[in-house]
């Protein structure tokens, strides 16, 4: 069984839903708390084994290629200013020469789609993908417990959630088999169902441990649900062993603006160097709160 080396972050998106915020900035570099919602899960692929990250990006999305790359002049200016702490977070963020691609989607035509465009990048091998949007705040990366699984039974693994019953038209949810309340077997996959059509409460969110042969099935280019190619329909036509994993920590849905509060608000608390400022701001704002360290669910 191959190991899993290269992840694909599908980053093509418009982000019409942070418009103004992003007409000029890719939604994917606003900032949680002081990193990009990017940052974040390169730094848990990167945490979990992940040697190689392919980016499938679109126009106007130049930052994000910034970000993972050197600034001399950054550099220059912070040393010569004894900024030794930024010096070394910048350090510690910087991933090896050749160890990131960049693949353009060219059209916005969904999540399927834009997985096919890394497709000679990623070869034949087995691949993570994962989407900016979904932060995962736990003790271990999510990528991680997903890849335990993946050595433990191989073929293909998501990450999921249980969703209250009138969300599952949010979601593709799992048509499933045996499960343990950890880990569960999915029989088949269901893109964004009706609460009436759905075949459980178990949604799929932003994290993908995958077999190439999904390319296959993806280059079919069918129409899905909103008319664009859906990722969810390629993993339901997969033969390969499939299996659907609980993470322990927390999911924040960034790609609404209340998520992405929450999240701010919940990375912000769990940091010692910013939890009594943030109680403090909270009250100045008339609004008690009890922190409380996010629980496995």
């Amino acid at each position: 069984m191959k190991r899993i080396k290269k992840a694909v972050f599908p980053v093509g998106g418009l982000g019409t839903r942070f418009l103004p915020a992003t007409k000029a900035i890719p939604k994917e570099m606003l900032p949680v708390v002081d990193r990009p919602l990017i940052q974040y899960g390169v730094e848990e692929a990167r945490d979990s084994g992940i040697e190689e990250f392919i980016f499938v990006t679109g126009r106007n999305k130049t930052a994000i290629e910034d970000q993972f790359d050197t600034n001399f002049e950054l550099q220059h200016t912070l040393a010569s200013r004894g900024k030794t702490d930024a010096l070394a977070t910048l350090e510690q963020l910087r991933l090896e020469p050749g160890a990131v691609s960049y693949v353009r989607q060219m059209e916005p035509l969904g999540l399927g789609h834009a997985v096919w465009c890394a497709r000679n990048l990623v070869g034949d091998e087995p691949f993570a993908v994962l989407l900016a949007d979904d932060l995962i705040l736990g003790d271990r990366p999510a990528l991680a417990e997903m890849i335990d699984v993946y050595d433990q039974r191989g073929g293909n693994v998501i990450a999921v959630m249980d969703v209250a019953t009138e969300h599952t038209s949010r979601y593709g949810i799992v048509d499933p088999g045996s499960d343990d309340g950890r880990v569960v077997q999915v029989n088949n996959l269901v893109e964004k169902p009706a609460p009436g059509d759905a075949p459980s409460t178990i949604a799929v969110v932003g994290r993908y441990v995958l077999q190439s042969e999904v390319f296959a099935f993806l280059s079919e280019k069918r129409e899905g649900a909103g008319g664009e190619i859906q990722l969810t329909d390629a993993l339901a036509r997969l033969d390969s062993p499939f299996h659907g994993i609980r993470v322990s920590g927390t999911r924040f849905d960034c790609g609404t603006k209340a998520g992405f509060l929450e999240a701010n608000l919940a990375y912000a608390l769990a940091r010692d160097d910013m939890r009594s400022e943030v109680f403090e701001a909270l009250e100045r704002l008339g609004i008690s709160a009890t922190f409380v360290q996010p629980e496995a669910s």
